[in-house]
């Protein structure tokens, strides 16, 4: 009876796998539709109100297979934002099922290459899934005028054939590139870059010399606060701007680290490079840095961005951090691209997932 059980089984399954077999190219068809219907959907109708942070690029200017360069999603309410634009920004944010189409503000925070790279992407892919009409804006301290004019230079000739083969009422011209709201930042002080009744967004000047202007960027949405510090060495600014803060995503260096990529350059005699990796340490700040820093804020949880240099496996991962965790008392991680974090409004919550 039970080899009879076991036969019938096997011809069930072996039938079920003939019919899989010979259907595949309509069962591939299917589930192809079913993903992509599922990706037209619009994934901001599915979130709670309140503040959330998308991590689509936690990595630098080293090659990390793990980590896409800066770029980092910020959502408030229905309002969805971009703070840097490094390179395979579009790409990360259409891998985390959000479209650049729903940009409605970019916000850069200075002008080294890694925040900047994917910024002409962004524009274009922005331009090509808007559907409401509205000219994109990038904010930018002194400077970002010029960055946005020579990015549409270069995407001139792409503007015109795109326009051409798909005709102006879909790709409107008019609606190419975007708009510039360049603010001037002083040390010490905060500038309203914008607001509206629920909506805050500041900008503050950060230690990265000799790179300037540089800021940092604080959000408020609703009693919930989220502060991005840029590029920058521990600086008083950020610990003003963090008091008190639901959030602080901050970058972070491990000098340890560096200091053994630096010898195996010079063992190399790849004295350029070695060269570099002795400089980079005095513009970025360590994970006991920020946590100092964190903790003295009065900060509610923290998160580790712009990682150098990378850590593909994972005890790297514990010297990156050191005793950072053991004096920070609250939430104290390292941040991943597709991180996603979540600040309801009139709550104290905040919850973690992935995308």
């Amino acid at each position: 009876m039970l080899k009879k059980i076991l036969l019938c089984a096997l011809l069930f399954i072996g039938l079920g796998a003939a019919i899989a077999y010979t259907q595949r190219s309509n069962i591939a068809l299917a589930l192809v539709n079913n993903i992509v219907t599922q990706r037209m959907q619009n994934p901001l109708d599915e979130l709670q109100d309140g503040l959330h942070v998308g991590l689509c690029g936690t990595g630098s200017p080293f090659p990390d297979p793990q980590r896409s360069a800066p770029c980092t999603l910020v959502i408030a309410g229905k309002d969805m934002f971009l703070f840097d634009a490094g390179s395979a920004a579009a790409k990360q944010i259409s891998s985390m099922r959000f479209s650049t189409g729903q940009l409605k503000g970019v916000f850069i925070t200075h002008f080294h290459s890694d925040h900047i790279d994917g910024l002409g992407e962004v524009l274009m892919t922005r331009w090509a899934q808007h559907t409401e009409g509205q000219r994109l804006t990038v904010h930018g301290p002194t400077g970002i005028g010029n960055v946005l004019s020579g990015f549409e230079q270069a995407y001139t000739a792409d503007t015109g054939y795109r326009t051409a083969h798909h005709n102006e009422a879909t790709m409107p011209p008019g609606l190419a590139g975007a708009d510039v709201n360049e603010f001037t930042v002083q040390k010490g002080q905060y500038t309203t870059v914008l607001q509206n009744p629920d909506l805050l967004i500041e900008s503050f000047a950060v230690n990265h010399q000799p790179i300037n202007p540089a800021v940092g960027y604080r959000i408020q949405y609703k009693g919930r606060t989220v502060v991005l510090s840029g590029d920058t060495t521990s600086d008083e600014q950020v610990k003003d701007a963090s008091q008190n803060a639901d959030l602080l995503v901050h970058e972070a260096l491990s000098p340890e680290l560096v200091r053994r990529l630096q010898e195996v350059a010079l063992n190399n005699q790849r004295t350029k490079l070695a060269k570099i990796f002795a400089d980079i340490p005095n513009y970025h700040a360590t994970p006991m840095d920020v946590a100092v820093l964190a903790k003295q804020a009065g900060v509610g949880h923290v998160v580790l961005s712009h990682i150098v240099p990378p850590l593909p496996l994972h005890p790297l991962r514990e010297i990156f951090l050191g005793k950072a965790p053991d004096l920070f008392e609250g939430p104290f991680r390292i941040g991943e691209d597709g991180d996603f974090i979540s600040l309801p409004s009139g709550s104290k919550e905040v919850v973690y997932s992935r995308r």
